[in-house]
């Protein structure tokens, strides 16, 4: 019997009982719309979290003292108290480094960002003009500082958004205005574009950026580093200018082969890679709770072969009596359940996906559906109804004729 035929036939059964293989259908589209929803979820989260963190500079590399350096009685200092991390350290970064084309000192300190009567609780940090380009922070208004602002110390600041919004009145131009941190006057030269929460939930325009030299003196009252950021020639660059910035402080710090370093070096290509194994791992958990449902819908479709067997118990006897083999009684209810699977997995990929638009506009949580889950969605669908399918298929393809014929 023709394949064409075959297919006829098995629509033509479906059609005769329409509701039942709609209520068949149901548990496929539940199982594929939850799947293509959970991905969703889970994929948007780790491409949210990675634009998050490109939009810090993707080839950007921090460099702290090493946190696990302890007093006496064995108490761990913090790491932005040790000195480990000097101005030395910057210029041999400078001027040795051949996968480095930024670098900037930071300090920082917690304050009050005060603008007359109103103020603010913010952070101040102290830093070069090459941190706005390691960064890829540009401003919306004004000027950023310079290497002579530098080094005269000058009280010269940038301001981030959320602190403008919070200090001034909405009609105001901060650019021009005295403001004072703590004590300290700072005069506003230009005002941050702004970048929203970071991946940590952290606010990136609630923040002051000065000369770091000003912050050192005039706040801090230090003379070392806290943090060095450095930006590689290209994301490609990380690894080789990890390994040849560890060489060049390990140098400076005059270290011996047998000791362990007094510093850390993390790029950001290693937060994407743990956020997004994370990621990977929610996303697959998720999958596989909803993918229980797509197992219960393959459940339902072989009930319901098996009762479409045994209703047409006859017709199968009749088919074989006129010269229908084995297995075209087995293809014919194959296809059946083949059809049915598909067909729901059509009906559950719309489903997943108008779900996950559903989900972002109210939730506003980040979703975003790939093609390879759809495709791989109508794969699952096939080998679903194949499997699923096979077994009362196969059981319809073994029926005695004679006994078929006599069945009531």
């Amino acid at each position: 019997m023709k394949l064409f035929n075959l297919i006829r036939i098995a629509l033509r059964a479906l059609r005769r009982n329409k509701l039942r293989a709609f209520l068949t259908m149901l548990g496929i589209i539940i199982g594929v719309g939850a799947v293509i929803a959970m991905v969703a979820i889970g994929q948007g989260s780790k491409k949210s979290i990675q634009d998050q963190l490109s939009t810090m500079g993707s080839n950007m590399l921090t460099i702290r003292p090493n946190s696990n350096q302890t007093a006496g009685g064995g108490a761990r200092i913090d790491a932005s108290s040790v000195q480990s991390l000097t101005l030395d350290d910057v210029q041999a970064m400078q001027t040795q480094s051949q996968y480095i084309n930024a670098v900037s000192p930071a300090v920082q300190s917690r304050g009050q960002a005060i603008n007359a009567a109103m103020n603010w609780p913010t952070t101040i940090q102290g830093v070069n003009p090459d941190f706005l380009t390691i960064r890829n922070w540009p401003l919306k208004s004004g000027t950023s500082f310079s290497n002579e602002d530098v080094n005269g110390a000058a009280k010269v600041c940038l301001v981030g958004q959320t602190v403008v919004d919070n200090i001034f009145d909405p009609s105001d131009d901060p650019v021009g205005k005295i403001i004072r941190f703590n004590k300290i006057p700072f005069k506003i030269i230009g005002v941050l574009s702004e970048k929203g929460e970071n991946a940590f939930g952290q606010d990136q325009d609630d923040i002051i950026l000065a000369p770091y030299t000003t912050v050192q003196k005039r706040i801090l009252a230090i003379t070392y580093i806290q943090t060095i950021y450095a930006s590689a020639i290209n994301e490609g660059s990380s690894a080789a200018a990890t390994q040849e910035l560890s060489q060049i402080l390990r140098t400076t710090h005059k270290l011996n082969n047998n000791e362990q370093d007094d510093f850390t070096v993390r790029t950001q290509a290693e937060l994407i890679s743990t956020f997004s194994s994370t990621s990977q791992l929610l996303t697959v958990l998720l999958a596989a709770i909803a993918g229980i449902s797509l197992l219960i819908g393959g459940i339902g479709i072989m009930n319901i072969m098996y009762v479409s067997v045994t209703e047409r118990t006859k017709e199968i006897g009749l088919r074989m009596s006129i010269g229908a083999r084995g297995i075209d009684i087995l293809l014919q209810f194959l296809i059946e359940a083949i059809v049915i699977s598909i067909t729901g997995g059509i009906i559950g990929v719309l489903f997943g996906v108008i779900s996950s638009k559903v989900i972002t506009a109210i939730l506003s949580w980040p979703t975003y559906v790939s093609q390879s889950s759809i495709i791989l969605s109508f794969i699952v669908c096939a080998v679903t109804g194949i499997f699923f399918g096979y077994y009362p298929a196969q059981k319809a393809s073994k029926l005695d004729p004679i006994e078929a014929l006599r069945y009531e």
